[in-house]
């Protein structure tokens, strides 16, 4: 993995259209699960109750929330982009988001990135990228969409 390095908006421009790279895998535990449910309060039995999800569920065994895994996506994506020279970034909007897959307890996930644009809002760099959340041995992605931020570069 190799991380590509951002300070402006002339760097972010270079990457319109193409393909960031990838994360690192993460592991979703049954802990992280739980966390994320008290976190929440959402203790939905197919997120939090092993023995009934394998007799029970779907799946065979617990499934990360989705919210779970969209909120791994900021941490996943500063492994693909070190933003530097940066007064301040807002999470602006996320568009056409789709969970396509339930992610299984103990699955490993990662983050890959294209940028779909960039645009110079008077100062305000607002950048557009393509997301998908892979899971690790499956064709099918966790989540794709497309995620918005705002980007406040120091002058």
């Amino acid at each position: 993995m190799s991380q590509i390095t951002i300070g402006s908006f002339e760097d972010f421009e270079k990457f319109i259209g193409q393909d960031l790279g990838e994360s690192e895998y993460h592991k979703i535990t049954q802990e992280q699960i739980n966390r994320f449910a008290e976190a929440t309060l959402d203790h939905q039995w197919i997120h939090t109750d092993s023995e009934r999800a394998k007799v029970e569920g779907a799946f065979g065994d617990t499934i990360a929330h989705g919210y779970l895994t969209l909120s791994l996506v900021p941490y996943l994506w500063e492994q693909i982009v070190l933003v530097k020279n940066l007064k301040m970034m807002v999470n602006y909007g996320i568009e056409s988001l789709r969970f396509a897959q339930a992610v299984l307890v103990n699955s490993e996930v990662r983050l890959h990135a294209n940028l779909k644009n960039v645009v110079n809002l008077r100062g305000t760099i607002k950048a557009e990228v393509n997301v998908k959340l892979e899971i690790k041995d499956q064709k099918k992605p966790a989540l794709t969409g497309v995620l918005v931020f705002l980007y406040h570069f120091n002058a």
